[in-house]
């Protein structure tokens, strides 16, 4: 990670961390970085936004700055990232940006930029736009006459996105009841359109975005409402996605959620079926449940483990030809049909395997016996030094003897938050919470948390 972009961009509160001054240096940056690349000829780059108050204020930035240099802009406006990732891969785009602090609160917000393959900015390019922001690198000229870039309206990118994710369904909705909770975020101008359009009878909660309520007791990170709505209104399944809509987080009929691992065992069951699982693996990251892996062992489904983020995923993907990856969170990947996490496209393939399989969402997610788990993130000063404290260390260590094979802890840092995640899974609720309390108190014991 560098000093400003962390696994998911440049992220923080909105013109205290992040500032305008910087969204229109990172414009500046990658309008000469892109226009030098292309020797000449204009570059071109796509942006999309979330929901958020600031996510105009940053556009404008971004535009300005981008312009400045001589670039062309796109404006897909309100929209997710996978669609920023699929438009920029598909319609020969230099570049795409992003602006969204996914599950963020509302105050915060971030700058995701991808290259013209729809992934992830490679680091060294990072670190190039960090040194610009710094002031260590020489000024870039300001583009003048002809040579100053352009905006133009570019909704209709958006909408060519819904039509692809409508023609990866492979049958018809007609007769399911799906709920969708958008979050108040991006999915509230794409989500309701493609299942629609497939037939569903789509309830939809959380879809009045208003600048400021955007994850707000609702989507991903506050499923309990969907929960509640899924067995009052008698649905057949729930989707709620976070605030870009890269993650989804599914409701099964009964109101029990089907989280990110429980996904992953279900589509990757499904694709070994049907003789799509690519070198017959899952891509799965440190924070998923051993109750998925004893899942996948009984299937002769293999796995690996990268650290958390779906940037370490698709990296793993993109090396191997591993085709399934994702995170408990619900950033699920199918490289056959994307380069990042697809909330979206994330329940279409859930429906599919309903469909194909005719079964309820309850009984493909009982074939798993999730092991309990429990993770309290806690704010400290210095995530560095609080992980590699020797106290700290020395009670992980005989916590995990004292677990030895029933159990797991895991202590990790926030890529784009001051958090230290303190993840503990054992055989009852009871003893996770007794082994993540005695840790957090030898980080407060040793002067870490804020």
């Amino acid at each position: 990670m560098g000093k400003y972009f962390g696994t998911d961009g440049f992220r923080g509160e909105a013109n205290v961390d992040l500032t305008v001054e910087h969204a229109y240096k990172v414009g500046r940056f990658l309008g000469s970085y892109y226009g030098k690349i292309k020797k000449g000829d204009r570059c071109r780059v796509v942006i999309g936004k979330d929901t958020r108050r600031s996510s105009y204020m940053f556009e404008y930035s971004l535009v300005a700055g981008l312009t400045a240099s001589g670039a062309d802009v796109y404006l897909l406006h309100v929209t997710t990232t996978p669609s920023v990732s699929h438009v920029v891969r598909t319609e020969d785009f230099d570049c795409g940006i992003m602006i969204s602090a996914s599950h963020n609160p509302f105050y915060d917000n971030g700058i995701k930029v991808m290259n013209g393959s729809g992934e992830k900015l490679e680091e060294d390019v990072i670190l190039e736009i960090e040194k610009y922001l710094d002031g260590e690198t020489e000024e870039i000229p300001l583009a003048t006459g002809e040579a100053i870039g352009r905006t133009q309206d570019y909704s209709a990118g958006r909408n060519r996105y819904i039509g692809y994710l409508i023609s990866i369904a492979t049958r018809s909705f007609k007769g399911k009841k799906v709920g969708l909770d958008c979050a108040n975020g991006s999915a509230s101008s794409v989500a309701k359109s493609v299942f629609d359009a497939l037939g569903a009878e789509t309830h939809v909660i959380n879809n009045e975005p208003n600048g400021l309520n955007i994850n707000v007791n609702c989507g991903s990170t506050h499923i309990g409402v969907l929960q509640q709505y899924v067995k009052e209104h008698h649905l057949d399944v729930g989707f709620a996605y976070d605030g870009d809509a890269d993650r989804c987080m599914a409701v099964d009929e009964n109101g029990n959620v089907v989280d990110g691992d429980l996904i992953l065992y279900i589509c990757g069951k499904y694709m070994k079926e049907q003789g799509g699982l690519k070198n017959n693996t899952i891509v799965t990251t440190v924070m998923s449940n051993l109750g998925l892996y004893k899942a996948l062992d009984r299937e002769g489904i293999d796995y690996v483990k990268t650290a958390v983020g779906d940037k370490y995923v698709y990296e793993n993907m993109s090396q191997t030809g591993n085709c399934l990856g994702g995170e408990q969170s619900g950033h699920i990947i199918f490289s056959k049909y994307a380069n990042t996490g697809d909330g979206i496209l994330t329940s279409l393939k859930v429906m599919e395997v309903m469909l194909e399989k005719k079964q309820p969402l309850s009984k493909l997610a009982s074939e798993v016996t999730i092991l309990p788990q429990l993770l309290k993130n806690v704010r400290v000063k210095d995530k560095n030094a609080a992980q590699e404290d020797p106290a700290v260390k020395a009670a992980v260590k005989e916590a995990e003897a004292e677990l030895g094979s029933d159990g797991r802890i895991l202590l990790r840092q926030s890529g784009t938050e001051p958090l230290i995640r303190v993840m503990v899974e054992a055989g009852t609720e009871e003893i996770c919470e007794r082994y993540v309390n005695r840790l957090v108190e030898v980080l407060k014991e040793n002067g870490h948390l804020i």
